[in-house]
């Protein structure tokens, strides 16, 4: 599916901070080349929105460098990005994480 409009979550801008600076924490570099990868993941949703399994009512892209998941939803021609998340965290913490925002 096509999608024509992308719509990030300000909360997603929270997200990509938190895994820059971890990554940065690690070795200086890397959180830049983090955030620079998942953004650019994000942006390919515009062309392959709606092909990921949907998770916790949400359609999930796993990035293929890091270990994070992007969970988006599809409303008409409009990809919603709705979180960036961690999948070494616990499932528990995942889940509460994308109730609190999938009413948006």
């Amino acid at each position: 599916m096509k999608v024509y409009n992308l719509i990030v979550l300000s909360q997603v801008k929270e997200d990509l901070i938190e895994g820059k600076e971890f990554y940065d924490s690690n070795e200086a570099g890397i959180g830049s080349y983090f955030f620079d990868s998942i953004v650019s993941d994000i942006e390919s949703l515009k062309l392959y929105a709606g092909i990921h399994s949907k998770h916790h009512g949400l359609y999930r892209m796993l990035p293929k460098r890091f270990p994070f998941a992007i969970y988006y939803d599809i409303k008409g021609a409009t990809a919603i990005v709705v979180a960036v998340l961690d999948l070494r965290r616990n499932p528990s913490w995942i889940r509460k994480r994308l109730v609190k925002r999938f009413y948006y």
